[in-house]
């Protein structure tokens, strides 16, 4: 397995909760399309968090589960990935199902939701206009993902929510395309990292019938099934 770790820092401005080595600045300038739509939306919603938005969990955690990037009225509102929005409604119900988190998830950073050997990150850390980063923004913030995964010594089981965070891992573990091809309930051997496929739980896959609740059920019970 392959893992970059090139940090490149950016911005000095504390980040509401405190960043950690593997986490852009509050104010990292790297994608200007991004920076812009940010300081958009510091204007228009000042209360909001409206920054790039850190891993949550421990990463002493066995399993990371990747998403594509914070959403508007979610994570890029609330701070704590997949928070405030329907995603985080099945993500969180599911991992509260597989024993995978404890307490009550109820939409908001302060609900006391704990992660139990899990952590959630995004291949994309900024909220990207139309929940669309271009290829130049995930390529220039996968450093980030890949400092995250260097820094889990015990990880076993990656997750990865869709097209575009199945691709940014492939190249973050050494994978080739055409050998470790998306497919929801696909599975890959990176080395010690077996990685997951699902679809992303976001609404619009959930109301079209691209993705059921039991499909994505299956597949993290495959991940804790295979961890016992």
């Amino acid at each position: 397995m392959t893992i970059s770790t090139t940090r490149r820092r950016a911005g000095s401005a504390p980040a509401p909760s405190a960043p950690s080595s593997t986490d852009p600045g509050r104010d990292c300038p790297l994608c200007p399309r991004l920076v812009d739509f940010r300081e958009a939306q510091r204007a228009r919603e000042p209360s909001w968090f409206n920054a790039p938005v850190p891993s949550f969990g421990d990463p002493d955690a066995r399993v990371l589960i990747v998403g594509l990037a914070p959403g508007l009225q979610g994570a890029n509102r609330t701070g704590r990935p997949f928070t405030g929005d329907y995603a985080g409604e099945l993500l969180y119900g599911t991992l509260l199902k597989y024993g995978f988190a404890n307490g009550r998830f109820e939409a908001r950073p302060d609900d006391g939701l704990t992660l139990v050997d899990c952590r959630i990150s995004n291949a994309v850390r900024c909220v990207p206009p139309q929940n669309k980063p271009l290829p130049a923004e995930i390529n220039q913030c996968r450093a980030f993902l890949g400092a995250t995964i260097a820094a889990m010594p015990r990880l076993r089981s990656i997750v990865a929510l869709g097209r575009i965070s199945h691709d940014t891992l492939l190249k973050l573990l050494g994978l080739r395309a055409a050998t470790a091809p998306f497919g929801h309930g696909a599975v890959h051997q990176a080395g010690a990292v077996r990685l997951y496929d699902s679809y992303h739980c976001s609404r619009y896959n959930t109301n079209t019938g691209v993705l059921t609740t039991e499909m994505f059920h299956a597949v993290f019970a495959r991940v804790k099934a295979e961890m016992d």
